[in-house]
């Protein structure tokens, strides 16, 4: 981890070590796993999945991943046993660690307006781009020529956005496609829930990629830490950028260790033991 990094880490890490409970909150695609043309073999990172397990295993923090991905799709790629808390489709789908699912009833006019956008694609020829969940239907364009996803996204909007209109719903860009979804799934939205459960004084790091995490960061207002993750720098509100995947699995290790009771006395002492 490049030593300015660390540095601006150290403060967070001391009082993670200091608590009795934390929590971890992570996207998925681009954070924990690199983006691949196939979703279905978006596979984390090297290691990144057993040390997810390790940190699951501890009984101090709570995990979270937060995608914009359904549910279902998440499972078989991150394999975790225990497995963390999924939030998907942007917070709006939610599998607790018990097994147990909570979804939202979506209004009819949310239905209708996403029944019109699926009937605009399958006129359009499109919907082998798109990916059909509840509550949203993404287009991808990952794999395309830059000029090819540049003419798609221009139709794609150009068929969406009186729809978007007609039945209030959103439209939301993202790394490689484009969503309409129900007005209700945010991920900024998703985080404050969250952040309300739970103590204030609870240390708190949300760790993604995209611009659609930037409603997260947003979220997190002055409550622990932010943490854009990505190959390379963007603007962005986190307060720290790590590159995947040496300083996630970095990163991911000193959360670990600070909530391993083995090691607490290693972290315990001041902000520069860490």
């Amino acid at each position: 981890m490049r030593p300015e990094v660390r540095s601006q880490l150290d403060p967070f890490f001391w009082s993670l070590a200091q608590s009795s409970e934390s929590a971890l909150l992570l996207d998925y695609d681009g954070t924990l796993a690199p983006f691949q043309t196939q979703r279905d073999q978006a596979f984390p990172y090297p290691g990144i999945a057993l040390l997810l397990q390790e940190i699951v295993r501890d009984a101090c923090s709570r995990v979270l991943v937060i995608s914009g991905r359904e549910v279902t799709d998440l499972l078989p790629l991150l394999n975790i046993h225990p497995r963390p808390e999924i939030w998907g489709i942007h917070g709006l789908q939610r599998l607790r660690t018990d097994g147990t699912t909570e979804m939202p009833h979506l209004d009819p006019q949310t239905l209708h307006g996403l029944s019109d956008a699926e009937r605009w694609l399958s006129y359009k020829h499109l919907r082998h781009r798109a990916e059909f969940k509840p509550g949203g239907i993404a287009v991808h364009w990952r794999g395309l020529s830059a000029l090819d996803a540049a003419d798609l996204r221009a139709r794609v909007l150009l068929g969406w956005r009186p729809i978007v209109a007609e039945y209030g719903l959103d439209l939301l860009e993202f790394d490689g496609g484009i969503e309409i979804r129900a007005c209700k799934a945010n991920k900024g939205d998703a985080v404050r829930g969250f952040l309300a459960q739970i103590n204030p004084k609870t240390p708190v790091a949300y760790l993604g990629d995209d611009t659609t995490d930037e409603q997260a960061f947003h979220g997190m207002g002055d409550r622990g830490i932010t943490v854009l993750v990505r190959p390379e720098w963007r603007e962005t509100s986190a307060q720290v950028w790590l590159r995947p995947p040496g300083e996630l699995i970095d990163f991911l290790q000193l959360w670990l260790n600070c909530c391993t009771e083995s090691h607490r006395d290693a972290f315990g002492g001041t902000a520069r033991a860490i």
